[in-house]
């Protein structure tokens, strides 16, 4: 062997993947680190940029469908709304109520209780609108609505931020949200879901303050404790806990604009309580079961009695006026709200009609059957259509369908990290989750619908933007599978935008082809 092919055998191989040019992030990254000034911009940059997409989708062209949504529940919460605003309690309205209220005859409603079956206080949200605006156009009976689904981005990038520790991660959170189908679609109608969504959204926020917190509160109290080697009997009992007082609060005013709140309510106390005695046991209280039973009674009454504070706050119009269903069934007020709640009860537990559109929950993972809440049809030549296949302009609460399956896989992946990891912030994820999905499995005979996945969305969305932090990779990979994690993360965001943009005109009414709406129904479930 020559000197020469000797030196060459001596050589270490080339590396199967050579280093790479760290990414086009990773250098701006750098540059945020090293710029104080940039990096605070960045912090507030962001995020508003995303929330001014979030209301340019939501707020453009608001009123475009000049209607009430007859074929679900808007037409009956913006005319209850309305006589919230005029009487105090809801009314009921004549034959033919529709069109004239649609017409500008707005007072045609009688002085009759209506029963109604939700809490009141997302249809108080609707009249707030209608009192600035208005109840002339769908301005102001929806603009309340919008505002809150604008807000949910907000809280939604807020949580993320909180949980990743990432600007850029906690702007994607938020940007998915912003131009997510199903959320921009509720955000557009006067429904109670979206005020729902917010909420529940804005309790989630404020656990997750308390236990950034109380766990480190916990540790130094039970350290202070020991006594030389000997752990600590028990733990503090913590009644200084302001947010988890917000938090009931939040979780009693979701629970007035619909029941299912109260299911969050229950699952977040038990995660408290659960939470609380994994810190006990981790910071050495020798009986920490016991110690977390003592802290669960001062959570329950820190969180319970001001979530039904709330919640009996939103009926002061029914409570302080004489009008309302039921209002005299009692003899006293609070008693003849009982009796009526117990109406509400039966009545919501017997609704199990059919309908064309319903949807029990074991499909909503597998979007089979997406609701279309608004269809209007003009042939060619009328209002100006010039489509041989006439015109459409539609309002379906369509998710873009990659964010949405990306998302059911991520939920799975996160219970997988979960199990390998134990990471709380992984366990509050899939607490969201479970406590607005698990409980419609339980109710298969009663008529539900998909758009109920509003809810739920916000907390797929936090479950896949840690999918996709992982695909982006972490700061101590090399610079190789940064660049191509992060161009994986690019591409999905990218292709996930451009769907967005295609879906827009049908959740949005727009006026469209006929033919261009029908290219959207790639599955039949779908019409």
């Amino acid at each position: 062997m020559t000197d020469a092919a000797r030196l060459e055998a001596d050589q270490p191989a080339a590396p199967l993947n050579p280093p790479a040019r760290p990414s086009v992030y990773d250098r701006f990254a750098r540059r945020l680190s090293e710029d104080a000034r940039a990096r605070r911009l960045y912090r507030w940059l962001g995020p508003a940029i995303v929330l001014v997409i979030a209301a340019v989708l939501r707020l453009w062209n608001l009123a475009a469908a000049h209607d009430l949504m007859n074929q679900f529940d808007e037409t009956y919460y913006v005319k209850d709304a309305w006589t919230l605003l005029r009487l105090g309690y809801e009314a009921s309205w004549p034959a033919g109520a529709n069109e004239s209220f649609l017409s500008g005859d707005v007072n045609v409603f009688t002085t009759n209780p209506s029963f109604v079956v939700h809490p009141p206080l997302g249809k108080w949200i609707i009249a707030l609108g209608m009192a600035v605006l208005g109840p002339d156009s769908g301005w102001g009976w929806r603009i309340t609505t919008a505002l809150l689904g604008i807000g949910s981005v907000l809280v939604l990038m807020l949580i993320a931020k909180r949980l990743t520790r990432s600007t850029t991660f906690a702007v994607v959170a938020g940007l998915l949200m912003a131009v997510d189908g199903l959320a921009i679609s509720m955000s557009r109608i006067a429904l109670l879901d979206t005020s729902l969504t917010f909420f529940v959204l804005l309790a989630f926020l404020f656990v997750l303050r308390d236990r950034e917190r109380t766990m480190t509160r916990i540790a130094h109290i039970v350290a202070a404790r020991y006594d030389g080697d000997a752990p600590p009997s028990w733990g503090p009992v913590l009644w200084n806990r302001p947010w988890i007082i917000a938090a009931g609060a939040a979780l009693g005013a979701a629970s007035a604009v619909k029941w299912s709140g109260a299911w969050v309510l229950a699952g977040l106390g038990v995660y408290l309580v659960v939470t609380d005695a994994l810190a006990r046991r981790r910071a050495g209280v020798l009986f920490w079961p016991t110690d977390a039973v003592r802290q669960g009674f001062a959570t329950f009454v820190l969180f319970v009695p001001v979530a039904l504070v709330v919640y009996v706050a939103s009926w002061s119009g029914w409570l302080f006026g004489s009008g309302g269903y039921d209002r005299q069934a009692g003899s006293n007020p609070l008693q003849s709200l009982w009796i009526y709640h117990v109406a509400m009860y039966k009545s919501t537990a017997g609704i199990t009609s059919g309908h064309s559109y319903a949807s029990p929950a074991w499909q909503w993972p597998l979007l089979w059957r997406p609701t279309g809440v608004y269809y209007h049809h003009d042939a060619m030549g009328v209002n100006g259509c010039t489509s041989p296949s006439g015109c459409v302009d539609v309002i379906s609460t369509m998710p873009n369908p990659l964010i949405w399956y990306a998302g059911v896989a991520a939920v799975l992946y996160l219970a997988y990290r979960f199990v390998v990891a134990r990471d709380w912030r992984y366990a509050l994820v899939l607490t969201g989750v479970a406590v607005t999905y698990v409980p419609w499995l339980f109710l298969p005979e009663r008529t539900i619908f998909q758009f109920y996945t509003v809810l739920i969305l916000p907390f797929m969305l936090l479950a896949l933007t840690f999918a996709l932090k992982d695909i982006a990779g972490s700061p101590s990979a090399d610079s190789y599978r940064r660049l191509t994690g992060q161009r994986l993360v690019l591409v999905f965001l990218v292709v996930a935008l451009a769907l967005s943009a295609f879906w827009y005109p049908i959740i949005s009414a727009m006026t469209v082809p006929y033919d261009f709406w029908h290219l959207h129904m790639w599955v039949n479930s779908w019409v």
